[in-house]
């Protein structure tokens, strides 16, 4: 009896491993957008969230590297068409998202946020809620913006 009790216990934990395999984002970033402006350094379209390693130059002249986390490779290429060549190193871009409130160089484009080649002004991703101040974490699609304020971002060195 003890050791079905045991098998049973042990089953049920290793059943619920998969619940926390993925993580909800409350409490991590912070509520108001930012709007930052850097240098692609690599894209990496991969799952479960794609990233885009940047660098910011500060206004003290320094240079950061700061890493932005959006959908996963799946919902990147479906939603958005992406390629692994959608931003390549060297191209400037402008993203609008939520910074990590630790302060470290990291930065959420699941929210309200969208990334646009800054020499061409090409938008190339955008969140459904991107300009509004909903703060809800909708599903990843193209949504239509509306007037919003993103405040520019102070890069931590």
């Amino acid at each position: 009896m003890k050791s079905k009790l045991m098998m049973l216990a042990a089953a049920m934990l290793v059943s619920s491993v998969p619940t926390f395999a993925h993580h909800g984002d409350a409490g991590r970033y912070e509520d108001e957008v930012v709007v930052m402006k850097g240098t692609v350094v690599e894209l990496q379209l991969i799952t479960p969230h794609s990233i885009i390693v940047f660098d910011v130059v500060g206004a003290d002249g320094k240079t950061s590297r700061w890493q932005a986390e959006m959908g996963g490779r799946a919902a990147m290429i479906k939603e958005f068409n992406w390629t692994k060549d959608m931003v390549k190193p060297g191209d400037k871009i402008t993203l609008t998202g939520r910074k990590v409130k630790s302060g470290a160089p990291y930065m959420n484009l699941t929210d309200r946020a969208n990334v646009v080649l800054t020499d061409s002004g090409k938008e190339i991703f955008r969140t459904p809620n991107y300009g509004t101040n909903e703060r809800k974490r909708p599903a990843l699609g193209i949504g239509v913006p509306t007037e919003g304020e993103a405040k520019p971002a102070t890069p931590a060195n």
